[in-house]
């Protein structure tokens, strides 16, 4: 007799959503096709801009957090998934746009927009038990928003998928006499233009890829720059941009930094990034708690050691997203169709543990344990070995790494360069000028 086939929920319609979608839909022998839960009207998630901020006309919240001249901090030669490459013709940093119009295209050739059902806002996840206490599935519940009406809709799932990103609930940090400013107090989630601080002071807290980002965007219009952070001085920005330690406190009027200096803004932006949030999903009952860096105990940032038809796509920050994307939902599928064999509970919650503790042994913060860096590639490496699917090219890291020694070098000119793929692992680079300010322009 046939196995029988899994239908799979899909929460979420943004590159990791898409990215899951595409390759339940390439198993056909294992999997009916997905349905893919998008509660907005459109796919993108992250890379969809709209000016809008807060709540639409029907007062849901506004998730994308994009603004409107964003560049790519990454080059599109490593940003593609492995197997759809971008349109080559494309400069290596591309404007949020292409983007969207490459995660557009990706959806047509692969067929998924006619499993997608938008402005469906998931409610409720939680695991059904068969009678004799086995696990028998999912229950999700949905809003469905019509025009001017909604209605819920209850369906039954064998696995779930998160993939609902980490980009739209703002982490406001707890500085003192925040609440009390007086000027323009805002999130970089709600920034979309530099025109309205035009002959402002402003001081951007956080650099981050977004305070860098803003820093260089406001400092043509705006009458002072001040950045506020805490690491060593950023390289490459504009000399009228004024680098001060991080904000101690903010009173009506003024802010004040660790230094004991002081500032009068007229503007204060945080770019301080965003919180984990699953409202949908009662965490406890799953074996699951909040933490400090997210969610957790995930065995290998994915599986949920309890409930391991529960899996999450794309927590893990500071990776190169869309191959991470591709590998880890290979990993998912491999798991739930029984290609790749999951340690007990027990093993996989006490594996989960042993990697949290050896990070702080070793130094790390709680709150940055999910910002993998380096260890990323070792990750996405184990992924493809244990599930049995190719790694991803050398050529990725390297221009990943690249990329990262010219931003530290320079947050100014760094997309400048153009990057070139010659294949697996042989790659060259090419200033815009014409010209390599280190030599040769070629890497391999």
């Amino acid at each position: 007799m046939a196995a029988k086939k899994l239908r799979v929920a899909v929460i979420g319609a943004g590159a990791a959503g898409l990215c899951a979608a595409r390759h339940i839909l390439t198993n056909p022998d294992a999997f009916l096709p997905p349905v893919v839960f998008e509660a907005s009207d459109q796919l993108g998630g992250t890379w969809v801009y709209t000016e809008q901020t807060g709540e639409d006309a029907e007062g849901w919240p506004i998730h994308s957090s994009m603004y409107h001249d964003l560049r790519t901090n990454l080059p599109k030669e490593v940003m593609a998934f492995p197997d759809f490459p971008f349109d080559p013709s494309l400069p290596s940093f591309l404007h949020h746009s292409d983007v969207l119009a490459y995660l557009e295209s990706y959806a047509e050739q692969s067929g998924i927009q006619d499993h997608v059902r938008f402005r469906w806002q998931v409610d409720d996840v939680r695991p059904v038990l068969g009678e004799e206490g086995t696990p028998d599935g999912w229950d999700v519940r949905a809003t469905v928003r019509g025009s001017g009406s909604t209605r819920h809709v209850s369906e039954h799932f064998d696995a779930i998928m998160v993939c609902t990103g980490h980009y739209a609930i703002p982490f406001i940090p707890p500085v003192p006499g925040l609440d009390s400013f007086q000027g323009c107090l805002l999130h970089s989630h709600s920034y979309r233009r530099p025109e309205p601080f035009a002959g402002l002071t402003v001081v951007l807290v956080g650099a981050g890829a977004s305070g860098v980002d803003l820093a260089l965007q406001l400092s043509p219009v705006a009458a002072r720059v001040v950045l506020s952070h805490q690491g060593p001085p950023v390289r490459g920005l504009p000399e009228n941009v004024l680098q001060v330690p991080r904000l101690s406190r903010v009173a009506k009027e003024t802010v004040k930094c660790d230094d004991g200096s002081e500032l009068q803004p007229e503007a204060l932006i945080l770019c301080t990034g965003y919180r984990y949030r699953f409202p949908f999903l009662a965490l406890a009952q799953l074996g699951l708690q909040e933490t400090d860096y997210g969610v957790g105990p995930l065995y290998r940032h994915l599986v949920t050691p309890q409930h391991p038809s529960l899996i999450f796509i794309g927590l893990c920050q500071l990776i190169c997203p869309f191959p991470h994307f591709h590998c880890q939902v290979l990993f998912a599928l491999a798991v739930l169709r029984g290609r790749c064999r999951l340690p007990s509970a027990a093993e996989m919650e006490a594996e989960a543990q042993g990697q949290l503790d050896r990070y702080l042994r070793e130094g790390g913060l709680a709150r940055h344990f999910l910002r993998l860096k380096a260890q990323q590639w070792g990750y996405a490496e184990e992924l493809a070995r244990l599930a049995g699917f190719p790694p991803l090219p050398p050529a990725v890291q390297a221009i990943y790494e690249a990329t990262r020694a010219r931003r530290f070098q320079n947050v100014g000119t760094y997309r400048d360069t153009t990057y070139r793929l010659l294949g697996a692992d042989a790659w060259e680079e090419v200033w815009d000028s014409g010209r390599d300010p280190e030599g040769d322009g070629k890497a391999e």
